[in-house]
């Protein structure tokens, strides 16, 4: 979602600002802005698009300045344009905001009895043209910001500056990320800590409701009842927070080559020599049901986990798209636990419906790859899936990070309720800790499957077929081609094709299907089979042994190393991933930053 950065500096901030937006583009967005403070005089400069229409902007039309905030923007209220482009200004007010101001409507109501009209389209207009009026009608900045905030409904991450006051910018979080950096003699305020890490190692997370005051001389933190807040200071990691190509084309590239390196460290943490290693509270005996919850691809990882969690633990196991289950608010058994997955730990749906079984299950669990994200903080207790920083909006390592992380916790709850052997979990933990050197060996298609690719990227519609917990990577699949190519792809059980979509075959459909030689096989094989003989186009992704079988009268194949059985999606998510790629950039398309994407969804 959109990137908010905000500096009071000791040198001029506009290539500070734009350097950091910079590095959050990877949230994405279709505009961005700048608005500095210059001997007093509030400023600012926006563009539509990308990054570098701004920086012309700023070559032709410089801001000076040592104080100032910047944003990047996803459309949400409004189009794109610079007219909604953020900062938005009111006389001596600039905002800018990540979120949605849900009661934006009846505040222009009122603001119009006042005889304020708003000159966007946006909600976040609504935000500054408050704050003016409380300024017009006697009130200080600081109380202006409050008196704005108390009147807010929805979810927001807001900054404000304000003319004339170059050492204070105010800064507040309802639903939203914020994160105060320290400096020396510095302060800075951003979306998250890649864009803080260049300017400081020392940041300070605002929790939910919280408001603060920054000058240059240190933060004041109050929460949402206009207390003062203490807040721990975290020192990060710069490693940690890179957001280089490290000489790939695109970091969807560089993210997939990762996985191999990233699954090893996470199998390293959580899987020692003589067992599973993970955070004290994990026992999943005397349980009735296990409820996940995600969106997008972290609800297919959740999708392909429910195998596991049903076939290895014997644990009922139920899993719904945030979005959904929020409003369906559905009854939970009181010996349930709750698991909610997410790369960023603020998808907002996600992290509504936490809030919602907080109080209703035994316990919850969050699987995200931000330990200090706030579904890590809310959750009973946090599994952090060590992918590290992924910046391509479609989620590739990050994705076998949760699958590696969500099978743990079955194996787990196998041994814990008994179904599990200690000679059955050592056999287990032997096929994991064999994926990183499997998943080198299916990078080494990668060619392979560019060729194929050229193939691909000709399709206007584009099937995946899979079978048991290859099914919901072949929803996954469909997802990383739709998302970053624009073909449109879906992803079928493989004995569902004969209930309505084998109508979609014909010649001109490629049909890829995920079939290692498993127990399943032969009944995916037969499907494929009806497929071929309506002259589908079928590309076979299988083990040598499954090839040696059913490779006859496939358009193409794909051989991938033998898998241990439960573990073969997380093998498989790599050649999903990489058709994905390649069928992109074979049509050109921007991979990293998809149009209509954002990275992270804070907003409903």
């Amino acid at each position: 979602m959109c990137g908010i950065i905000g500096v009071l500096g000791t040198h001029e901030v506009a290539p500070l600002l734009v350097e950091s937006l910079k590095r959050l583009e990877y949230r994405g967005y279709d505009s961005a802005g700048i608005a500095t403070i210059n001997e007093g005089r509030l400023d600012r400069r926006r563009a539509v698009g990308k990054l570098v229409n701004l920086s012309d902007l700023l070559v032709h039309n410089p801001l000076a300045g040592k104080s100032g905030i910047g944003h990047t923007r996803w459309a949400t209220h409004g189009a794109a344009t610079e007219t909604n482009a953020h900062p938005h200004r009111s006389g001596p007010v600039a905002v800018v905001h990540n979120g949605i101001i849900e009661n934006f409507r009846e505040l222009r109501a009122e603001l119009a009895e006042a005889g304020i009209h708003p000159e966007t389209e946006t909600d976040t207009e609504t935000v500054a043209l408050l704050t003016r009026l409380h300024m017009d009608r006697g009130l200080p900045p600081r109380e202006a910001a409050v008196a704005t905030l108390k009147q807010l409904e929805g979810a927001f991450a807001l900054l404000w500056l304000f003319e004339g006051e170059g050492d204070l910018m105010i800064a507040a979080r309802k639903g939203s990320p914020l994160a105060i950096g320290h400096g020396d003699g510095e302060m800075f305020v951003g979306s998250d800590a890649i864009a803080l890490a260049p300017m400081t190692c020392e940041i300070t997370y605002l929790e939910e409701g919280d408001f603060a005051f920054v000058t240059r001389a240190g933060v004041e933190i109050f929460d949402e009842a206009g207390r003062r807040a203490n807040r721990d200071r975290q020192v990060i990691d710069a490693g940690a927070v890179q957001v280089e190509k490290a000489g790939f084309k695109h970091f969807m590239a560089k993210e997939i080559a990762e996985q191999p390196a990233v699954l090893g460290d996470a199998i390293n943490h959580y899987v020692k020599k003589d067992g599973l290693d993970l955070p004290e509270g994990i026992d999943f005996a005397g349980l009735d049901r296990l409820t996940l919850v995600a969106c997008g691809t972290a609800y297919y990882a959740c999708a392909v986990a429910k195998y596991w969690f049903e076939n290895l633990a014997r644990l009922p196991c139920e899993i719904d798209v945030a979005s959904e289950f929020r409003y369906r608010e559905p009854p939970m058994p009181a010996k349930s636990w709750a698991i909610f997955v997410s790369q960023s730990g603020e998808t907002a749906d996600t992290l509504a419906a936490l809030r919602y079984c907080n109080e209703k299950v035994e316990k919850t669990l969050a699987v995200v790859n931000v330990p200090t994200s706030s579904m890590a903080r809310e959750a009973d207790l946090a599994l952090p899936i060590h992918a590290g920083v992924e910046v391509g909006v479609a989620s590739t390592k990050a994705f076998t990070c949760q699958l590696l992380s969500l099978a743990v916790l079955a194996l787990k709850a196998g041994v814990d309720r008994g179904h599990i052997t200690e000679t059955q979990l050592a056999a287990h933990l032997e096929g994991l800790r064999a994926l990183p050197g499997l998943m080198n060996t299916a990078l080494g298609t990668a060619d392979e499957i560019a060729g194929l690719a050229e193939k691909l990227a000709e399709a206007q519609d584009i099937l995946f077929l899979g079978r048991g917990p290859l099914y919901p990577l072949a929803m996954e699949g469909a997802l990383k081609l739709k998302e970053i190519s624009y073909i449109h792809a879906e992803g079928y059980a493989s004995g569902e094709l004969k209930h309505g979509p084998i109508a979609l075959i014909e010649r001109t459909v490629p049909v890829i299907v995920f079939a290692p030689h498993d127990r399943l096989f032969d009944k995916t094989v037969s499907n494929m089979q009806e497929v071929m003989a309506r002259h589908g186009k079928v590309l076979l992704v299988s083990d040598a042994r499954g090839l040696r079988e059913a490779s006859e009268g496939t358009w193409a194949t794909l051989k991938m190393p033998e898998v241990a059985e439960p573990f073969a999606p997380i093998l498989y998510a790599l050649p999903a991933q990489l058709l994905a790629y390649y069928t992109a950039v074979a049509k050109g398309t921007d991979v990293d930053q998809p149009r209509n994407l954002a990275k992270s969804v804070t907003v409903e």
